[in-house]
């Protein structure tokens, strides 16, 4: 017992961390960790700077001169900007629960050991994250074939599924929950909707917060859908409507000259880059509230898998 007890302090020598060594990581993740935070910082500080400081002196880490011009505008389109906001909600809403449980549901059914058309539908689901069918043929399908223009599914069906989320549910449910407790349900006579959402939908909690959240970030940041599809400006999502809006500013901006004097001058005094980083804070601010929810569950999904037993 000495005799292996000495061994095993030996090899211990070999996962221990050294003091400079130790000194080196904590400096490597105080330096990622500024990387992060800096500039978030600095666009807090734009949005609550004033627009000709950023015009004379530049982006700063504090403003130069207090002002609150910038949410003062984005105030002024208060109920255009509550329409969009209640849009993005809902597509984050719908989508991330439609999204979650079509990529739960077909990762449980592609992990069946004995289900017979697994190898032709890994395949199916695997092609597309290597060849893309292009933008033309999918705006085809949800406009024309499936008639989703115009329509609040054009922004939640096109994201909801994606390859890369079905593969990660596949290989939780192959090597994590197993085949026994299946096929205990099976004899005791369960069908499969039951066994999937009594048995194997409660103990994949770390997998479903997962792809919860990486469907919750992409619907909540997508802006793309609404240009392609969505004419209506009532069906705009938070970013569609906040990235036009910056963009009229910008072609008033430009064209300033042509206009009347009156006109001119009001378009001169718009907030522009403070205005940017105003609607930046805006749209991040209800994802940084909402990450801790999911958090637990976040770091449980990367690591499942890696303890063994």
């Amino acid at each position: 017992m000495a005799a292996k007890s000495e061994a095993t302090s030996g090899l211990d020598r070999y996962n221990r961390i050294g003091k400079g060594m130790n000194v080196l990581f904590h400096l490597v993740f105080i330096l990622l960790a500024l990387v992060c935070v800096v500039p978030i910082l600095v666009i807090v500080s734009i949005s609550f700077s004033s627009e000709d400081s950023i015009r004379e002196t530049g982006y700063h880490m504090f403003p130069t001169v207090f002002s609150v011009e910038a949410y003062g505008f984005i105030i002024q389109q208060g109920t255009v900007i509550l329409r969009a906001f209640g849009v993005s909600v809902l597509v984050t809403v719908i989508g991330t629960v439609l999204g979650v449980l079509l990529t739960a549901s077909m990762g449980y059914v592609l992990a069946q050991p004995n289900y017979k058309l697994k190898s032709f539908l890994t395949w199916v689901v695997f092609i597309p994250m290597v060849f893309n069918g292009g933008l033309v043929s999918s705006y085809f399908i949800n406009a024309n074939l499936l008639g989703l223009k115009d329509t609040i599914w054009a922004l939640i069906l096109p994201l909801a599924v994606s390859s890369f989320n079905v593969i990660i549910c596949k290989t939780f449910f192959r090597s994590t929950i197993p085949d026994g407790i299946v096929e205990s349900a099976e004899i005791d006579g369960a069908s499969q909707l039951r066994i999937f959402f009594s048995i194997i939908m409660p103990i994949s909690l770390p997998v479903l917060a997962t792809i919860g959240l990486f469907l919750c970030f992409g619907y909540w940041n997508d802006w793309f859908q609404s240009m392609l599809y969505i004419n209506n400006q009532d069906l705009y999502s938070l970013q569609a409507l906040l990235n036009n809006l910056m963009s009229n500013v910008d072609a008033l901006a430009r064209n300033a000259s042509s206009m009347g004097v009156s006109y001119a001058t009001l378009v001169a005094s718009m907030p522009k880059e403070t205005a940017r980083m105003a609607v930046a804070i805006l749209i991040v601010v209800p994802v940084a509230f909402a990450y801790p929810f999911f958090q637990r569950y976040f770091i449980a999904g990367l690591t499942v898998g890696s303890i063994k037993g």
